[in-house]
């Protein structure tokens, strides 16, 4: 069997795999069936170096270079009940993005434009990096993109569109490179961190609780 996957693929593959094939004997039944199925087929790629459905599709991360990594975009937008300038002034004092962001553990402003990010990963782990706010328009919008050297290379920006009656458009989009490219979002989307759908339910929630007033009690301290 020829070689298809990247080292690091592999070594996230047998660790994954392990996990799984551990829970799903553990439950039993048909869901732990799937579990430890999943489980031995990420064990055989990481042991292997070769992945079938990788080969069917002709592809080859073992010598794909940087480049064919390309980023995955997420985008998703929600109408909230609140003034835009109101809606911008929490979201741009970032260390209230935990509490929007279900992903994030911390996020520590160093001055006024850089920032340091941790944010959860598959496994019980997490990720750290720094950010850079390079647009930033109050009331409009606010844009950022992560320093040289961060271990996810990611950019995003959230747009606040005023509309009649006093409510605003918030519009996220994101951008970002796994650590261990496409497997590394196949494993998240396993654990159930998939970030799409973690934006939209995010953006559901802080709509909630925004409109009722408790995100702003919340960052008060009250």
């Amino acid at each position: 069997m020829d070689t298809n996957v990247s080292n690091n693929e592999r070594l996230i593959s047998a660790l994954g795999g392990g996990v799984l094939a551990l829970l799903g004997l553990r439950r039993g039944g048909l869901g732990g069936i799937v579990l430890a199925a999943a489980g031995s087929y990420l064990i055989f790629r990481g042991a292997t170096g070769h992945d079938p459905a990788y080969q069917a599709a002709g592809m080859n991360t073992a010598t794909a270079t940087s480049a064919t990594n390309k980023p995955i975009f997420v985008e998703h937008s929600i109408v909230v009940d609140k003034p835009a300038q109101e809606v911008y002034g929490y979201w741009r004092k970032l260390e209230n993005l935990p509490k929007i962001m279900s992903h994030l553990e911390n996020v520590t402003e160093l001055d006024e434009r850089r920032s340091r990010w941790v944010a959860k990963a598959p496994l019980g782990t997490h990720v750290e990096w720094e950010a850079e706010i390079v647009n930033d328009k109050p009331g409009e919008r606010i844009g950022w993109h992560s320093l040289p050297g961060a271990t996810v290379d990611n950019a995003g920006s959230v747009q606040f569109e005023s509309l009649p009656g006093g409510s605003t458009r918030v519009h996220v989009a994101l951008s970002y490179r796994p650590p261990a490219g496409q497997l590394g979002a196949a494993v998240a989307k396993l654990f159930g961190e998939e970030p799409s759908v973690q934006i939209a339910d995010d953006l559901q929630n802080f709509k909630k609780t925004f409109e009722s007033g408790q995100a702003q009690a919340i960052a008060s301290g009250n």
